[in-house]
Parts: structure tokens; C-alpha cells; sequence
């Protein structure tokens, strides 16, 4: 029987560093205030006139480089991302495209918001182990500044710009992605969603003099849902495979927000130093957090080690997996 293992992973982040100092001459906050409630120090900003999708060939590119791939034999990209370039094309094209991947790979966009990766890694995964592809590229790419609001002092302090890569291929062997529970609930749309610019509600003059084309969210209702909905999928796909805490090696929430992750870790009953944050320097990059955080500490994963990973976004959507690491 084939499993999906990931053999390669890649992240990027720009380089311009907005920390709390800077972002406190911009709207009415404070480092400690920040700090204190969500636990970031600064974000990561991509400053050029371009899209998520330059993100992305970044972090593909790299991820090429690294595991010594020829773009000739990619099979498939799938591009999670809240942030496309346009509404169409989608931006895994023009990533596939930059990237040199189009002898024969097909390539398409995933819209789960910030539970995207792991949603695309389980895509990846379904189609390696049914044997359509060989070689599978899932590479997140948020330009989560784009949607921000900086007025707003409650939400500008969270997000910031990144994108990361994995590269999934068959394996007989009984590790890879091994597991995952997906959920979804859309009466937790007016709690964080867009406002304009979609077909619901198109943009308009009235639209952008109201300010509707930035990511609207009430924290309190999403802290609430992303706190359950994380431990309990979390749970549930321990559960499924057998596993008790003491059984996993590395806890790897989507990183949101500082207190929802060390809720969730509470929670579990996972000890502080299995629970995987780079929070503090990254900020929130919506489906690329998880990615980015493994590969900036993928000096501490060993091959073998047992990982739950899991996250939570709009709509609401959220789950987990289970992955057993063969790099």
C-alpha cells in the first residue's frame, strides 16, 4: 500500500521586519499591549508592488533547490492561499509558471483559510496514495498585509507576510501523512470573514470609502471556536491512531495567536517544550504559519518523530493531522 511522506520542505519570509515600536507610531497600541495579549514581538512585510504569488516561487524555488528536483518532474502544485494575486487566474498557476513546472504538472488554488495547508497537505497526500502523481508540491502564499487594516488596532497587530513548501511523494513505507479529521461550520462567517469585493458584495465606491476591503474579525468569538476546535481534532485524530500524548514528539498549531496556542497545549496535556511557536517573530501568515515555523526549526525534528499538527480559520474550518516525519 503507498503513504505519502514529505521529503522536502521550504519557507520564506521577507525581509522587512515591522515590530511593535514602529507599528505603535501607526495606530493607538503598545508593545505591551500587543505582547500581552496575542504575544508578538514583530511580523515579517513584503514592501514590492507584487502579489502573494512572489512568495510563493520564493519558497518553491528554494524547496527545488534543496531536494535537488527537476521542474520537470512535478506533477501537481496546490497553492492554499487567502490572498490570490487576482480572482483568476489562480495564483498557483502563476507560481507553476515562474517556477518552470508546466511540462506536466497541473496546478490549482485551495481556499480554507488559515487551516489551507494542512487541508492541501491531506489533497497532496489522497493523491499520491491513490498513485495519480508521483511528485506533489503544496506551497502556501500569504500576502496577509494586503488585507489588513491599519487603522485597526485590534487586527494589525496580528498578521504578517510568508509562504512556505513541501514537497510529498509515495512511499511503502508506514510513514508521511498518516492521518486527519476536517471540519467546517458556516455559522461562524460574521464572526471573521471580508466584507466586499466578492460576488456577495461587490466592490464599489461606498465599499472602499467604508473601509470593507480589509479582513474583518471579532476576536473573542474566534479565540472561543479556535481554542475547542483545535484540541478537540486534535484529540480526535490521536485518538483514531492509537496515540496518547506521551506518544507525540511535536504539537504544531497554526500560529495565531500566542494564548490560543498555549490553551490548546494546556489542554492537551503536552509539555511546553513539545508544543512548536515562532509566534513572537512571524506574526500571523494565515496558511503559512505552520510551514514556516517547521522549517525555521527543523533542526529539532528527527526522522521518526510523531507530529500532530492543527489549525483553525474562517468559515469556520478546522482539523488536524498526523504525521509521521521520515526527513
Amino acid at each position: 500500500m503507498l503513504n505519502a511522506k514529505i521529503t522536502g520542505l521550504a519557507s520564506y519570509v521577507p525581509e522587512y521586519v515591522l515590530d511593535n515600536e514602529e507599528l505603535s507610531q501607526m495606530v493607538d497600541t503598545s508593545d505591551e499591549w500587543i505582547t500581552t495579549r496575542v504575544g508578538i514581538k514583530e511580523r515579517r512585510i513584503l514592501k514590492k508592488n507584487v502579489g502573494s504569488s512572489y512568495l510563493g516561487i520564493k519558497a518553491v524555488t528554494r524547496l527545488l533547490e534543496e531536494t535537488g528536483t527537476n521542474p520537470d518532474d512535478v506533477d501537481l502544485l496546490i497553492c492554499p492561499t487567502s490572498n490570490p494575486d487576482y480572482r483568476f487566474p489562480s495564483t498557483a498557476s502563476v507560481i507553476a509558471h515562474a517556477c518552470g513546472l508546466e511540462k506536466k504538472c497541473y496546478a490549482f488554488d485551495i481556499q480554507a483559510a488559515c487551516a489551507g495547508f494542512l487541508v492541501g497537505l491531506y489533497n497532496a497526500s489522497a493523491y499520491v496514495k491513490a498513485g495519480l502523481y508521483k511528485k506533489v508540491i503544496v506551497v502556501t502564499a500569504e500576502k496577509m498585509s494586503s488585507m489588513t487594516n491599519y487603522e485597526d488596532r485590534t487586527t494589525c497587530p496580528l498578521f504578517g507576510d510568508g509562504a512556505g513548501a513541501m514537497l510529498i511523494e509515495p512511499t511503502e513505507d508506514n510513514v508521511g501523512i498518516i492521518d486527519g479529521v476536517f471540519h467546517i461550520n458556516g455559522e461562524g462567517l460574521p464572526f471573521l470573514h471580508y466584507k466586499a469585493g466578492g460576488s456577495a458584495h461587490p466592490a464599489s465606491q461606498a465599499t472602499v470609502a467604508a473601509r470593507e476591503h480589509f479582513l474583518y474579525q471579532e476576536g473573542r468569538a474566534v479565540y472561543k471556536h479556535a481554542v475547542i476546535d483545535m484540541l478537540t481534532s486534535s484529540q480526535d485524530v490521536m485518538k483514531r491512531n492509537g496515540l496518547s500524548i506521551k506518544d507525540i514528539d511535536w504539537f504544531i498549531p497554526h500560529q495565531a495567536n500566542l494564548r490560543i496556542i498555549e490553551a490548546v497545549g494546556d489542554r492537551l496535556g503536552i509539555a511546553e517544550e513539545k508544543v512548536m511557536v515562532n509566534i513572537q517573530n512571524r506574526g500571523n501568515t494565515s496558511a503559512a504559519t505552520i510551514p514556516i515555523c517547521m522549517d525555521e526549526n527543523r533542526h529539532l525534528i528527527k526522522k521518526g518523530d510523531k507530529l500532530i499538527l492543527t489549525a483553525f480559520g474562517a468559515g469556520f474550518t478546522w482539523g488536524a493531522l498526523y504525521i509521521i516525519w521520515d526527513i
